[in-house]
């Protein structure tokens, strides 16, 4: 899953947490971009570093509800898509880190 931070202080917390709540096996801090959008009626522009996050569809609402409530945007990009394929060990690895090998169900 991918989301935006503001700046890299606020991406490490991000990312500690996910780890640290076994939410995500993984996540990689990626190089900045520069986001133009449109927000509330005006066209913004900002730098914000990318979380991709290896996390699993099981533990996915356990992380939005994360990312909700520790991010500081009003509504931060928080975005999915299912992995097609990978190298089975890699899977399985992600799958044992994450909340949705061990059990846990109040997530």
């Amino acid at each position: 899953m991918l989301c935006n931070a503001p700046d890299l202080a606020c991406a490490e917390r991000l990312a500690q947490g996910l780890i640290s709540e076994q939410l995500a096996a993984c996540v990689n801090l990626l190089s900045p971009v520069q986001s133009i959008y449109r927000w509330q009626g005006q066209i913004e522009q900002a730098t914000e570093i990318p979380l991709l996050c290896k996390t699993t569809a099981t533990a996915y609402p356990a992380v939005e509800r994360y990312l909700q409530q520790h991010h500081p945007y009003e509504t931060p990009e928080i975005i999915a898509w299912p992995v097609a394929a990978g190298l089975p060990a890699y899977l399985t690895w992600v799958n044992n880190e994450t909340i949705s090998s061990q059990g846990n169900t109040q997530c």
